[in-house]
């Protein structure tokens, strides 16, 4: 579970608040990016390398993030980048979200983190998202500087130290080790991380062609996180569903559900998924109704073809979820 039991029963009752008004297409989670600046430049991240003219649009200021959380009425907020913490007034977007009682987790590679930590206070529905794709050699590599993994595991004990609620976010690879990564995992588990997220990387047409083979095909990715989790062992507290840990296994299939976590960032509300960039629009709506839908998703857009990313897929798992699905939520969440 990856969060109290409050805040999981008011995103539970949001959507089944949506199933009975018969609404098709409803938002779980903003990505919301109030910066897509950076101070790493990561090897597989596509973010960093998007079109001059979203990199021209440096910040949203806090009067635009409240408006895009009130206009996409989402009861989770993303907030991702860039990196976050670049922004001068981060404290007071994440004030200013949560004092809407929205789940709000704020993404971060750990470098600023010293910046922000006396500005904000541990609450309930808060969480920092440490950056961590693996064990110190290989997360170094990946973000292509020396030292960020031993800045990132200082940041979880003084997070954690001052109360706060602490998520991991590990992006796999080619190349990854499952065993390694799992000690990983278990490791932080011991230390007091609430929950850790795990996904393959998506395959950014933005990287450069000489590194494109860092990124995995299906049956990799689910032939490597099938090993990851029997190496993490049952004590690993994962953010995922249940049901998405079956389908990075290879054990369920769903269509990716791309509205269900829709991304605003400093030029607009991008289309159509946080992954892709083919189009910016006005607002929410304009988003919703002019986004084919039908043409995304995997057997449907070769770009979706390796695509097992939780902000496409663990939507989907809500939106087919059966009544033995539901139970397994039930007992996930009580055992956390």
């Amino acid at each position: 579970m990856g969060q109290p039991l409050s805040v999981t029963w008011d995103m539970a009752r949001y959507v089944v608040r949506q199933k009975l008004r018969g609404v098709k297409r409803f938002p779980l989670v903003l990505m919301l990016e109030p910066t897509e600046l950076c101070n790493l430049h990561c090897t597989g991240c596509g973010k960093i390398r998007q079109d001059e003219y979203i990199l021209r649009h440096p910040r949203l200021t806090p009067e635009e993030c409240f408006q895009a959380v009130d206009e996409c009425g989402a009861p989770a907020v993303s907030i991702a980048g860039g990196e976050p913490l670049v922004h001068p007034q981060i404290d007071e977007i994440v004030n200013g979200i949560l004092a809407r009682r929205k789940l709000t987790l704020l993404c971060t590679n750990g470098i600023l983190l010293k910046r922000v930590l006396p500005k904000l206070r541990p609450d309930p529905r808060f969480s920092f998202v440490f950056h961590l794709d693996g064990p110190r050699e290989h997360h170094d590599r990946m973000v292509e500087r020396r030292g960020v993994f031993d800045i990132v595991m200082e940041g979880i004990r003084e997070a954690k130290r001052l109360g706060f609620r602490v998520a991991t976010n590990t992006t796999l690879y080619k190349g990854a080790d499952p065993e390694a990564t799992g000690r990983l995992l278990r490791e932080l588990t011991e230390m007091g991380v609430d929950s850790c997220i795990v996904a393959p990387a998506f395959t950014y047409e933005e990287v450069d062609a000489s590194k494109s083979d860092i990124f995995l095909r299906r049956k990799e990715a689910t032939e490597l996180f099938e090993r990851l989790v029997q190496a993490a062992g049952p004590k690993v507290r994962f953010y995922n569903t249940p049901m998405y840990i079956d389908f990075l296994r290879g054990k369920r299939q769903y269509r990716c559900t791309p509205w269900g976590n829709p991304t605003r960032d400093p030029v607009g509300w991008k289309g159509p998924c946080y992954l892709l960039t083919d189009a910016h629009y006005a607002t929410f709506q304009e988003l919703m109704e002019k986004t084919n839908w039908e043409e995304f998703g995997y057997g449907e857009n070769p770009r979706c073809a390796s695509c097992m990313v939780h902000s496409g897929y663990e939507a989907s798992t809500v939106a087919h979820m059966t009544p033995w699905d539901a139970w397994r939520m039930v007992r996930w969440i009580f055992a956390a």
